[in-house]
């Protein structure tokens, strides 16, 4: 599969391979779609999070303020 690259995109490319970080610039596409891919990952997590503090907001769960700050003390306490 052929690849075009803007040639400043190229230029980096080559100069990540020329520094020894990578192999060749297929690995340099590879290695940022990978991380593309984890981000994306890492997006619908957080994504997911959200949504469920929102249901437990509208279900009544939640948490004073007070009991919030007290349970993370309690939480570094026990780490200390």
């Amino acid at each position: 599969m052929a690849v075009e690259l803007k040639a400043e995109d190229q230029q980096k490319a080559e100069a990540l391979v020329s520094s020894g970080r990578f192999a060749s610039v297929a690995e340099v596409l590879h290695e940022g779609l990978h991380r593309l891919e984890r981000e994306e990952q890492y997006k619908d997590l957080i994504k997911a999070k959200i949504a469920k503090g929102l249901e437990d907001v509208a279900a009544g769960r939640t948490v004073s303020r007070e009991e919030f700050l007290a349970e993370i003390k309690e939480r570094r306490r026990k780490r200390a």
